[in-house]
């Protein structure tokens, strides 16, 4: 739910926001669909709440550029509004809540799924932004590279119940069409780490994964950033 964790900057802008979701469901509570026009200094003013920790609440960091069309949280992560997940006995999660990630470009990236790819990316193709890696019923998805949940649900149209992790300033990975989600928003976890269950939430196959990387907000080929399979 917190797309917002994907920009950095103050004012809106009339363009695609960067990260390439828009929002597109009911405003869930303890959130705020950005308009344009909005900055983030205003809508803090506005709340009666200090500009630091609107911003620490969305992982924003100077100078606090927001996009219209997208989710701000506007309470605590630890308040109602934190999205419900699913978490299976045995599934162990990582708890710090809203944790930092580093700078550094460098990414250690693993495959998310052992199974076969079904379908390739296609640059400038929004059917075909990612990777789609066929999988069984009840296997897990895992976290391609260590980071930070900043997305776990099911608002986002054609992406089905996804999990977005930040990696870094500039690396986002995604993972869409679970069926069940065992993250939170906040969670900080690790590469390999269990995020999901593979397959839509009405439990039939195909059960595929629809796996992204982003890099700068654009969706890139994520082949030649995971290590090679024999």
């Amino acid at each position: 739910m917190t797309l917002m964790l994907f920009l950095s900057g103050c004012g809106t802008q009339p363009a695609a926001p960067v990260g390439g979701w828009r929002w597109s469901g009911s405003v869930p509570d303890g959130y705020y669909l950005i308009n344009e026009g909005d900055s983030l200094s205003a809508l803090a003013a506005r709340r009666g709440l200090p500009l630091e920790t609107l911003a620490g609440w969305n992982q924003l960091h100077p100078p606090f550029r927001i996009y219209a069309g997208q989710l701000l949280r506007v309470q605590p992560p630890e308040s109602s509004a934190a999205s419900p997940t699913v978490r299976p006995e045995g599934v162990a999660t990582a708890a710090a809540p809203m944790a930092s990630v580093g700078s550094s470009d460098d990414v250690s990236w693993a495959w998310p799924l052992p199974g076969t790819l079904d379908r390739g990316f296609r640059a400038n193709d929004p059917a075909r932004s990612g990777l789609r890696i066929r999988g069984r019923k009840g296997q897990h998805v895992q976290a391609a590279a260590a980071g930070v949940v900043v997305y776990s649900g099911g608002g986002l149209q054609g992406y089905g119940n996804l999990i977005i992790v930040k990696h870094n300033h500039r690396y986002l990975s995604a993972y869409g069409l679970n069926r069940s989600l065992f993250v939170k928003e906040g969670d900080r976890v690790g590469r390999g780490q269990t995020l999901a269950e593979i397959g839509q939430a009405d439990g039939r196959g195909p059960y595929l994964l629809h796996f992204e990387i982003r890099r700068n907000g654009k969706a890139v080929d994520p082949l030649p950033y995971l290590p090679s399979r024999d």
